[in-house]
């Protein structure tokens, strides 16, 4: 993220405001230089209505006469119409001083707070390289919001993230998850905030062998956990859904059926389905095409990740141009984007290739997945330097500012990166009394980041 470079030395909040109501804007010069005593000209353009000498007649557009008051600091009011971008000019004698920016939105964005997150990623108790404790620690100081440790066959990592940080008042909000494996499925898919192990459902694989039966590894605060079956049990579970499904010749029926198997388990488990990396190369795509195909357009997942796991074109490329050719149909479905991480640490080359930015009332597990069925998802690509972000043009619009006028702010990624190196110092200490200070250094960042969100973003 790269914040733009008029925000090093002027500040304007809110950044982002209602549309239909009057809101008061503030702007400041962020040095020590004052503005010049006398009157100026602040220009409020909305970005969506093109030229007011081409288009004279548009909405979003004013002006007033302002003065820099007692704390050398410019504020008017103004009831922006329009969902939109709009400059904030600033014109001293016919002569810009500065552009800056703030967003209107309505409607269903009112209220919905943008948070960057992650839905898959792995920590040493799969193939990953950190305790979950620590990848936790090193996702938040890069600025993220959410996560879940989605280790292969194995729910119970995620469960240790939760509890390891269960005293600690910290911002990032940890959500139970794992990459689900059954026999004779090959297809990766991904139980996030589902309150019970999809892959706890059956006998001897990893989570039942390490773990064993218990409950207390296989569920989410004590959430029902169906009973552990045989693998032959489960098989015949599966074979007895393949006739209600209609599935076409070409497509292995046990297979689509396992799918459609482990997504109906995830929404019992009231968690989200995601439909992993289909165009992941391994040794040949990880998923027959015409599979992947039939999966897009009857999309029995709840979930699409969109974007994931490798840095080469050929895998979320084309999963973007299987994407756009579903939804050219008239079928659509909600996106994510995931790093699909085995390593923490910026040395791995694809622990930063994507993310999702999530537009929820609340960084909380409900309405965070309520949010992603919603369709309030905009994945974003890391694998270039200037990111591309897939997803509604709509929302698309909105998260590009929020990655250039608010997330990129060091009041926001700076108190994320103190929060995730004081998680790290918390996780490796061993000292009670120290960990105690790491926590109530902690929680001081989370009110100073709630504070920081709450000035910038006026609902």
């Amino acid at each position: 993220m790269t914040i733009r470079p008029e925000l090093y030395n002027y500040d304007i909040w809110p950044k982002i405001i209602p549309c239909g109501r009057l809101s008061k804007i503030h702007i400041a010069h962020r040095g020590i230089r004052p503005f010049a005593p006398g009157d100026y000209t602040i220009q409020i353009r909305a970005l969506s209505e093109g030229s007011p000498g081409t288009y004279p007649d548009r909405k979003g557009r004013f002006d007033v006469t302002v003065s820099p008051d007692e704390n050398n600091e410019f504020s008017f009011e103004y009831d922006f119409p329009l969902e939109s971008e709009y400059f904030i000019r600033i014109v001293k004698d016919g002569k810009r001083v500065v552009q800056l920016s703030v967003y209107a939105v309505e409607g269903d964005l009112i209220g919905r707070y943008p948070l960057t997150g992650d839905q898959h990623m792995h920590s040493f108790y799969s193939d990953g390289s950190e305790h979950p404790a620590i990848v936790c620690a090193n996702y938040r100081a890069i600025g993220y919001d959410y996560m879940a440790i989605t280790d292969h066959e194995r729910y119970y990592p995620s469960l240790e993230a939760i509890d390891f940080y269960r005293d600690v008042d910290c911002w990032l909000e940890i959500i139970p998850g794992e990459e689900v494996h059954l026999p004779d499925d090959d297809i990766h898919t991904v139980n996030f905030g589902g309150k019970f192990s999809i892959n706890g459902l059956v006998r001897d694989r990893p989570q039942t062998r390490e773990k064993g039966e218990d409950a207390e590894f296989r569920s989410f605060e004590g959430f029902p956990c169906p009973p552990v079956m045989t693998a032959d049990e489960y098989r015949a579970e599966v074979n007895a859904l393949i006739p209600t499904l209609n599935i076409p010749d070409g497509i292995e029926k046990f297979t689509y059926a396992a799918c459609v198997w482990i997504f109906n388990k995830i929404r019992q488990a009231e968690g989200i389905g995601i439909f992993c990396h289909p165009y992941w190369i391994s040794d040949m795509y990880q998923v027959p095409e015409n599979i992947t195909e039939y999966m897009l357009t009857q999309h029995p997942f709840d979930a699409y990740e969109l974007l994931g796991g490798e840095t080469v074109y050929e895998m979320n490329g084309f999963q973007v141009a299987g994407w756009n050719d579903v939804r050219a149909k008239g079928i659509d479905f909600p996106v994510v984007g995931s790093t699909d991480s085995h390593c923490s640490y910026p040395t791995s080359p694809i622990a930063r290739v994507s993310r999702t930015i999530t537009f929820s009332p609340e960084n909380k597990r409900e309405a965070i997945l309520d949010s992603i069925r919603g369709r309030f998802t905009v994945a974003v690509d890391a694998t270039m330097p200037e990111e591309r972000l897939h997803g509604s043009l709509r929302l698309v619009k909105y998260a590009w500012f929020i990655l250039r006028h608010y997330l990129a702010l060091p009041c926001i990624s700076g108190n994320a990166a103190e929060e995730g190196r004081l998680m790290a110092e918390y996780a490796l200490s061993r000292c009670p009394s120290r960990k105690k200070e790491l926590a109530d250094r902690i929680a001081v960042l989370k009110k100073d980041f709630i504070a920081a969100r709450d000035k910038y973003i006026s609902f």
